[in-house]
């Protein structure tokens, strides 16, 4: 239950960084809500007691084992969350090179306005 209400801290914690305004803020909220999605599904695999999948018969068992599933989806969670981390960190320093800001409402400035000529009729 404990780690139910640690991983629901994590993620509400995550989305107010993810809503605000600064990048760099928004960047850690990403980075934050990845983590705290790892953690709810360490969670959701449960702690329960199973028994280990391949047990020859009248073998002995040293103890309870982990779903391999959700360990795997963690593992990959956290690969694609760094790359995910990088990628965005790049863009970010890439708008501040470019703006000299750090405010979301400012990157419109980094890609100008497509000018249009007006259709004139025949």
């Amino acid at each position: 239950m404990l780690h139910a209400v640690a991983a629901a801290i994590v993620i509400a914690c995550a989305l107010h960084m993810v809503l605000s305004r600064n990048l760099v803020r928004i960047l850690l909220g990403l980075a934050l809500l990845a983590t705290g999605t790892n953690l709810m599904l360490f969670v959701a695999g449960g702690r329960g007691g199973r028994q280990p999948p391949l047990i020859r018969e009248g073998a002995k068992t040293l103890g309870v084992s982990a779903d391999p599933t959700i360990q795997a989806l963690i593992l990959t969670a956290i690969v694609i969350g760094l790359a995910l981390t990088v990628i965005l960190a790049t863009v970010v320093l890439r708008g501040w090179h470019a703006t000299g800001s750090l405010d979301a409402r400012d990157l419109d400035l980094v890609e100008p306005r497509p000018t249009t000529k007006p259709v004139e009729p025949s």
